[in-house]
C-alpha cells in the first residue's frame, strides 16, 4: 500500500458523479501497481457505494484491481441470504465482483443468518484472523475501510444505542437493531480504527442535517468516533455538505 498524501480530510464534490470518480481514483492511488503484497480493502452496502463499484468496474480503475491481488471483505452485512436484494455481498458481486471476474479466493463475504448469528460472527474472526497482518494491540489491520453514513449517525452497521458500539474485544459483532427489527453483523469500532485508512462516502441532501450535527454541532453519534483521525477521509457531495460553511 502506498503511504497516504497530505491532502485534506475533507473533500466536497459538485454531485455524486464526479464524488464517486474522485473516491475511485483515491482508491487506486493507495494500491501499489505491480505490489504483490495483498491489499485488503473492506466493502460498504448502499446505493452510493454501488455507483462507486459500477465506476470501479471501468477503465482504467479495473485494471488496478484486476492487476494487483486486492482482497474484499465486508464491513457489515445484513442477516439474509446471499441471493437477497438487500444482501450487500449481493450488490458488491453484481456491480464489482462479476464485471472485474475476481476470483473466489480474493472475495470475502459475511455470513450472517438470524438464527446463527455468534457461530458468522466467529467464523469472520478467524479468517481475519488467517489473512490479515496484526497492529501492536493484535489486531487485524486493512489497508482501506470503505464507509458510508447513516441519517442517524451510524455507520457500518454500529447503530446508536445499539450495545456493538461499546464492544471493544470482539473484532465482528451481531448487531440486533431496534427500530429495523433486523439482525446484522458489523466489524466492530477497535478493528475500524486499526485500519491503515477510513473513507467515508456521503451523497445526497438526505446527510445534510447528519454531516453538520458531525462537522459542526459535534454530536456524540456512532461515526463522529472516527472523526479526530488523521487517516479518515471523508468524500461527500455538495448536497451532503450543503449546511457546511466554507
Amino acid at each position: 500500500m502506498t503511504e497516504p498524501h497530505s491532502e485534506d480530510l475533507l473533500h466536497i464534490y459538485p454531485d455524486a458523479q464526479s464524488l464517486c470518480q474522485a473516491c475511485a481514483e483515491h482508491i487506486c492511488r493507495r494500491i501499489a501497481p505491480g505490489d504483490q503484497q495483498p491489499f485488503h480493502l473492506a466493502l460498504s452496502g448502499g446505493s452510493t457505494p454501488r455507483s462507486l463499484y459500477q465506476r470501479l468496474a471501468t477503465a482504467p480503475y479495473r485494471e488496478t484491481l484486476t492487476g494487483n491481488p486486492v482482497h474484499f471483505w465486508f464491513g457489515d452485512e445484513r442477516a439474509v441470504p446471499p441471493d437477497h436484494p438487500d444482501s450487500n455481498y449481493r450488490m458488491a458481486r453484481e456491480t464489482l465482483f462479476e464485471p472485474l471476474g475476481i476470483p473466489a479466493e480474493r472475495i470475502h463475504p459475511m455470513r450472517p443468518l438470524p438464527e446463527a448469528m455468534p457461530g458468522a460472527a466467529s467464523a469472520y474472526e478467524r479468517e481475519l484472523e488467517q489473512c490479515l497482518d496484526k497492529n501492536d494491540q493484535g489486531l487485524p489491520r486493512f489497508d482501506l475501510v470503505l464507509l458510508g453514513l447513516g441519517p442517524d449517525g451510524h455507520t457500518a452497521s454500529l447503530f446508536p444505542d445499539t450495545d456493538a458500539l461499546e464492544e471493544r474485544h470482539h473484532w465482528v459483532t451481531p448487531v440486533y437493531v431496534d427500530k429495523l427489527a433486523s439482525w446484522r453483523l458489523s466489524l466492530s469500532f477497535p478493528v475500524l480504527e486499526a485500519a491503515r485508512e477510513r473513507l467515508f462516502l456521503v451523497a445526497g441532501a438526505g446527510k445534510a442535517d447528519v454531516i453538520r450535527q458531525l462537522f459542526i454541532e459535534h454530536r456524540p453519534l456512532p461515526a463522529g468516533r472516527l472523526l479526530p483521525s488523521a487517516d479518515t477521509f471523508w468524500f461527500l457531495d455538495q448536497a451532503a455538505a450543503r449546511e457546511l460553511s466554507s
